[in-house]
């Protein structure tokens, strides 16, 4: 990469929501407009390999041409669709953690950029609670039931660490926007160092035996 190529880096944006319930009825629109909305700003969609609110953001990535990748709870393919019940289609990838739902929920937030909460009931309270004492991005869609619009009182009553890393807003374009405009900033001097370096800076680096750390 030279300094003219300005080559955009994709981040790895989660969508966390209610595999079953009510808000899946009331807000599987809402979360397909943010798996099209992440897809359309060209950047990777992850979930929980699951069903409900996550599938329908998963829908919405791939038939917007973005990617998308699982983190399922299972060990295998087999494991994924016989045990656990769980679609395949809609993923360009899914990694199978093999950590059951809680392992599975700590791998998906860490291996993310940021994690936007819709709908959702207590697993998503988990990824959102994971994310947040990690320091991540997180956005939440008002107005979109369950977990999401429990939030607010949450963060208020409990006074997290980092709650400035917390946006809000009713709108999946705008929500999807403010997040990637925090990850922006966050990848900033990533993006200066890649555009300062020509593409094989790493393998120079590591030929270097006064710069290898081993």
């Amino acid at each position: 990469m030279n300094k003219s190529d300005d080559r955009k880096i994709q981040y790895s944006i989660c969508v966390s929501g209610a595999a079953a319930g009510h808000t899946i009825e009331t807000s599987s629109r809402l979360a397909y407009e943010l798996g099209k909305n992440i897809a359309e700003a060209g950047h990777i969609l992850t979930t929980g390999a699951t069903v409900g609110l996550p599938y329908h953001a998963a829908v919405g990535a791939k038939e917007n041409g973005g990617t998308v990748i699982g983190f399922s709870p299972a060990t295998s393919l087999r494991e994924h669709v016989r045990k656990y019940r769980l679609p395949y289609d809609c993923f360009d990838f899914i990694n199978f953690t093999g950590m059951n739902y809680v392992g599975r929920d700590l791998y998906l937030v860490q291996s993310s950029d940021a994690v936007i909460t819709v709908g959702g009931r207590f697993g998503s309270l988990h990824e959102f609670t994971s994310a947040i004492e990690a320091g991540k991005p997180c956005g939440i869609l008002i107005g979109s039931g369950g977990t999401a619009d429990l939030i607010p009182a949450l963060m208020q009553a409990l006074e997290p660490p980092a709650d400035e890393m917390v946006i809000y807003d009713d709108n999946p374009d705008r929500l999807v926007s403010k997040i990637i405009g925090i990850v922006d900033v966050d990848y900033e001097d990533i993006k200066n160092e890649l555009r300062d370096h020509d593409q094989s800076w790493f393998l120079k680096r590591a030929k270097d035996p006064k710069k290898r750390s081993s």
